[in-house]
């Protein structure tokens, strides 16, 4: 009978044990998952202001990072962004009017995407020049600075879909309804 509890009370122990370890296990895969530095808090802002969850935050993390601050930046997702911001309109253009001339296409395609103007105002009012990562002496408000990030958001989200289709979309919920630096004060800035 004294085997018996003793058996019992030892598989009791280890049970406990297990779950209290399986419970220590989680807290640090919960405590890894959370971002921890000021630059991924700021990324994972700019996810929700954009309305897009990055299933690779490196493509994100290289979209907001500067060729003055690494070689591993965001140039070549810049012009895959700004291809998905052009195709995008054009699709868009289109569809209103199929007989809309060529110069008038092209004006509409350069009006949404010109650096001084409506993809800069877009980029700051995301308040991207608080996140990109520059060089020391390398002004992060400067348009083409901005405008480059801006662009290279929708050239991520391409990649980490495979769709420009996709990069796309959430350029027109970025930008707002296709009117020139429309995009939406999404949230109050908490970078």
């Amino acid at each position: 009978m004294k085997m018996g509890r003793l058996i019992i009370l030892t598989l009791f122990l280890l049970a406990k044990f297990s779950a209290i370890q399986a419970r220590a296990g989680n807290e640090v895969r919960d405590a890894t998952l959370k971002p921890s530095s000021p630059f991924s808090l700021a990324l994972e802002t700019l996810q929700r202001q954009i309305g897009y969850t990055f299933q690779s935050i490196d493509l994100l993390r290289r979209a907001m990072t500067h060729s003055s601050f690494s070689e591993e930046n965001n140039k070549a997702l810049s012009i895959l962004g700004a291809s998905a911001i052009e195709t995008s309109v054009s699709l868009r253009y289109l569809k209103k009017d199929i007989d809309a001339s060529a110069k008038d296409l092209n004006n509409r395609i350069l009006e949404i995407s010109q650096v001084e103007s409506s993809c800069a105002v877009d980029a700051i009012r995301l308040g991207l020049q608080k996140v990109i990562r520059v060089a020391p002496k390398t002004n992060a408000s400067a348009p083409a600075v901005v405008c480059g990030a801006f662009r290279a958001i929708f050239g991520a989200v391409a990649m980490d879909t495979g769709k420009s289709d996709d990069a796309g979309k959430v350029f027109w919920s970025v930008h707002g309804g296709g009117e020139v630096g429309g995009a939406a004060a999404l949230c109050e800035s908490v970078f």
